[in-house]
């Protein structure tokens, strides 16, 4: 049967905008984007907590072909980021191409189309394109007792207004979006803990505001905002790469930014006791450090209190530790998301002769060739993959893939081919490459990250999720992969005798498309 679309991409955030805007570029129209939620922006649309804001400079979180030249500051807050989402999905025409609310529940390669269900329904396309994102899914706290707490629970992925003047409020976590949402909290509260297993490294955060006439040079002279961009760019490839990548050769340059964030933490906390509970004892950039001006203060406030022993349980009104019993009316869950349980992959895909991905990857190592494809599963783009993030702004990583992509089809188009599947050989000499670079030179292996508890390493303790090279070496790559890589296989005909055109795209099904078309 002919696939009722070109290619299935399973995410509206980001990743799967800009996959749908390259596939676009490469004559392939007839695509369908699934999203769960009910609207697109993805991350940007999902948190909407006080304090949500772009942790990076905001002139590099941007398509670079893209770029927004109305930031209101130097990091940008949610809203905006959720509203540049909206202006690109117009742009590029992908709103119609939209179906939210709809939840795939699995997707199975069948001869030479991918097959994906979703609900009730089955939709059938000739590539298949995953864009769940990296931190998507919610984790809840494994704590005794949770579900008996009578008072409010909100998590931060999840947030709901709260009124929370004059109430006794508890946060669970201190990763990058408590670093956030604590100061803010503060302000609100009439009484404030915060419950910390592992503490964050934290520097100071060059927020400003961008001036209108700033703004306005951005939107009249477009090569002055490349010029910041780059800069910014530069400036987080440097402590990317001679931070955390090149820990071997650079390690005095990891020791500086260590030294960086412990004079910020000093300035901002007198008391040196909470001040060392407030240090980690890992590593800089075992676990992805954050920017703050206000975060540390926070805990001199005289509401506001540290607590470092574990928690025992929760009961119906408060939390227990071995250092006694809080009060609580509302408990904040600032947890984080499942990465390596849950989102990878985040549902079931199946590939040739049977191979179930997950299944695949926890038995035989996380693996993707260039972060993007997987042996045995053609016609199948994994955007959030192993060794996939690149460089610290996820956009230099979307940017990669889009490149590899490409590359690609352009290969698939001048040998009249439809399926693509790179090779076992390929895949295992990437992987091999990879593993090398993390074990000999990253903080990750040579670096005390024992504590750190971070999502960049998945649960057999490997740090599989960042490419261990420069973005640089990442574009390079994307560029000039070695077409001998992947086996391309010859456009079949479908029963009706009509074939694919010599782009390498499906003759459009005359089927009816199911109930409920993409929405515009």
């Amino acid at each position: 049967m002919a696939p009722q679309y070109d290619a299935v991409v399973v995410g509206a955030g980001f990743g799967g905008m800009g996959a749908a805007i390259e596939l676009k570029r490469l004559g392939l129209h007839d695509l369908l984007i699934l999203e769960r939620e009910d609207d697109l922006g993805g991350t940007w649309h999902v948190n909407r907590y006080p304090g949500l804001a772009v942790d990076i400079p905001s002139s590099t979180y941007s398509y670079s072909f893209e770029p927004n030249p109305h930031w209101s500051r130097l990091f940008a807050p949610g809203a905006e980021l959720k509203r540049y989402a909206e202006h690109v999905a117009v742009k590029y025409g992908l709103r119609p191409l939209m179906r939210f609310g709809v939840t795939v529940n699995g997707a199975r390669w069948r001869d030479d189309h991918w097959e994906v269900v979703a609900g009730e329904e089955t939709f059938t396309a000739r590539y298949l394109v995953t864009a769940t994102g990296f931190l998507s899914m919610p984790k809840t706290p494994d704590i005794a007792g949770i579900e008996s707490f009578q008072g409010e629970v909100v998590h931060t992925a999840a947030w709901e207004p709260c009124h929370l003047a004059g109430k006794r409020v508890a946060v669970i976590g201190t990763g990058a979006t408590a670093v956030q949402l604590i100061p803010e909290l503060a302000r609100q509260a009439s009484a404030l803990t915060v419950y910390q297993r592992t503490p964050i490294w934290v520097s100071p955060k060059p927020d400003y505001p961008i001036p209108p006439a700033v703004r306005t040079l951005f939107a009249r002279l477009p090569f002055a905002q490349r010029a910041v961009r780059w800069l910014g760019s530069a400036v987080l490839e440097l402590m990317m790469i001679s931070g955390v990548v090149r820990y071997k050769q650079l390690r005095v340059v990891n020791r500086l930014a260590e030294r960086w964030c412990r004079l910020h933490l000093r300035r901002q906390v007198r008391d040196p006791e909470l001040r060392r509970r407030l240090t980690p004892d890992y590593s800089f950039g075992c676990k992805r450090p954050t920017f703050s001006n206000d975060y540390f203060r926070t805990f001199t406030r005289p509401h506001v209190r540290l607590e470092t022993s574990a928690i025992e349980r929760v009961d119906a009104s408060g939390i227990v530790t071995a250092e006694g019993r809080a009060e609580v009316d509302v408990l904040v869950l600032a947890t984080g998301f499942d990465l390596w349980d849950t989102n990878f992959p985040a549902f079931e895909v199946i590939g040739r002769e049977g191979r179930d991905l997950g299944a695949w990857w926890r038995e035989n190592r996380f693996q993707a060739y260039e972060g993007v494809t997987v042996p045995g599963f053609p016609n199948y783009l994994s955007l959030n993959s192993p060794y996939s993030y690149s460089g610290l702004s996820y956009f230099t990583t979307i940017e990669c893939q889009m490149t590899h992509m490409r590359r690609l089809f352009t290969a698939m188009r001048s040998r009249g081919s439809s399926v693509f599947e790179v090779t076992r050989r390929a895949n295992d000499e990437f992987l091999d490459r990879m593993r090398a670079k993390v074990v000999q030179n990253t903080v990750f292996s040579l670096g005390q990250c024992a504590t750190a508890r971070s999502y960049y390493f998945n649960q057999h303790g490997e740090a599989t999720l960042l490419r261990p090279t420069s973005t640089m070496s990442a574009h390079r790559a994307a560029n000039s992969f070695p077409l001998s890589d992947y086996d391309f296989s010859p456009i079949r005909v479908t029963r009706t005798g009509r074939a694919g055109d010599p782009a390498g795209r499906p003759g459009r099904s005359t089927a009816p498309r199911p109930a409920g078309n993409p929405v515009s």
